[in-house]
């Protein structure tokens, strides 16, 4: 009988070592849970033995239950490494149609080559699906989403107005006589030729498909205040990609200033006809506007203000996930989009879990129904985002363990060495 119940002690020092040794193994296992073994006696008995003369037939394992003590949390140079500070596990999503749903305290995602944000073991990330401004629309498990990250974000726009402010040099000098071109432009203006404008600056502004384009203004001083028109006259040059931009022909605006040096001509955005960037985009009409802080007075040319209403589509250039769970995406356009809250479950009994590798679990009827939430309500913790939580594994703890499961192991196989010995003294003493 002694043997049998040695063997039982055996098995137990056996799957407790196996244990010890997966909880070493996995120190460096982000997410991962040490396992404990429990064990229980065994008592074998007819109903009408004495309860004071009963003696346990040997162990069995009870269970070989995770330890959800939460592990370190550790800071990341990543704001998709996250971890959970409280309860709860991460959800996650994989095979055909995202048909397995699995959790994990593994918070160390990445992006794959479909922008989808993944575990290492390549499972999608599940969000709730939210309003512009974060608020949760669904929690239910069926209505998560996976979480996927767009390249860009927005539709481009064509510019259609320049606001610039200036100041021209009161004392700029008229640019000479050329010969002339038209019958209404004295000057012949040529951008490559600095002897032929006094001034010039840029804006970058965007055609309808997004493409930047160089527009560049050129101011040309034409005329010095007289008895009959005692104005400043200057022209302004407006090439776009290139391609000078005119009205029903005729290039250039005409613009004066007064005495005091005040704009006085346009005195409104000054609109130019309709022209095909050689991008291929559609359309544009451009309109500058110099507004009343344009001005010729003494001192250097210099741009006061420049700006324009285009702009491309939005590139991402970064994510942010905040303590409630709420990603959002921004873009170089000035965009910011919330793509959705992570989806967290709660188990009633943790320990009931199902491990299936890599440091998650599947739920099982022993963990009872998964609630599943927000970060921060319902008993869930908030998310760390820029950290990873490392096992919880402790190296002395197991080291001490693994010499008192080996003791254990020696000390039933000497248990059943001597039972084995008595037996063949037994057997000799019949001899």
């Amino acid at each position: 009988m002694a043997f049998y119940t040695s063997i039982s002690g055996l098995a137990g020092a056996q799957i407790e070592l196996s244990t010890l040794a997966n909880n070493i193994a996995n120190v460096g296992t982000n997410g991962f849970k040490r396992s404990r073994v429990t064990f229980g006696d065994i008592i074998a008995a007819s109903p009408t033995q004495a309860t004071s003369r009963l003696i346990g037939q040997g162990t069995s394992v009870r269970a070989v239950a995770q330890q959800f003590r939460q592990g370190p949390i550790e800071s990341s140079d990543s704001s998709l490494d996250l971890a959970i500070s409280g309860q709860g596990f991460f959800t996650v999503k994989s095979g055909p149609g995202d048909s397995n749903v699995n959790f994990t305290r593994n918070g160390g995602f990445a992006v794959d080559v479909e922008r989808f944000i993944v575990d290492p073991a390549g499972r999608k990330l599940q969000l709730f699906p939210t309003t512009t401004d974060g608020s949760v629309l669904s929690t239910d498990l069926a209505s998560t989403i996976s979480a996927k990250l767009p390249l860009s974000a927005g539709l481009p726009q064509a510019t259609s107005s320049i606001a610039l402010s200036v100041n021209l040099p009161a004392d700029a000098a008229v640019i000479p006589d050329q010969p002339i071109y038209t019958s209404t432009n004295p000057y012949a203006f040529d951008p490559a030729d600095p002897a032929t404008f006094n001034h010039s600056t840029s804006v970058t502004v965007f055609d309808s498909l997004g493409n930047p384009l160089d527009a560049t203004i050129y101011y040309v001083k034409t005329g010095l205040p007289t008895a009959l028109d005692p104005t400043h006259r200057w022209t302004a040059h407006v090439l776009v990609g290139g391609q000078e931009l005119d009205v029903a022909g005729t290039p250039g605006i005409a613009m004066t200033f007064d005495t005091s040096g005040v704009l006085t001509t346009p005195s409104a955005p000054f609109a130019f006809d309709p022209f095909t960037p050689a991008s291929g985009a559609s359309a544009m009409a451009i309109a500058l506007d110099h507004g009343s802080a344009t001005t010729q007075q003494s001192g250097s040319f210099n741009r006061r203000r420049v700006d324009q209403d285009g702009f491309p589509a939005g590139q991402l250039e970064s994510v942010a996930v905040d303590d409630t769970g709420k990603l959002t995406a921004s873009f170089s356009n000035g965009e910011v989009q919330v793509l959705g809250k992570l989806a967290l479950a709660l188990f009633p009994n943790p320990q009931g879990l199902k491990q299936v590798g890599d440091a998650s679990f599947a739920a099982s009827p022993g963990s009872g129904v998964p609630i599943i939430s927000e970060a921060g309500r319902d008993g869930l913790g908030s998310i760390l985002s820029g950290s990873i939580e490392r096992s919880n594994v402790d190296l002395t703890i197991e080291l001490v363990g693994l010499i008192a499961a080996q003791r254990n192991f020696q000390a039933n196989a000497k248990a059943m060495e001597t039972d084995t010995s008595l037996l063949q003294t037994m057997i000799n003493m019949r001899n």
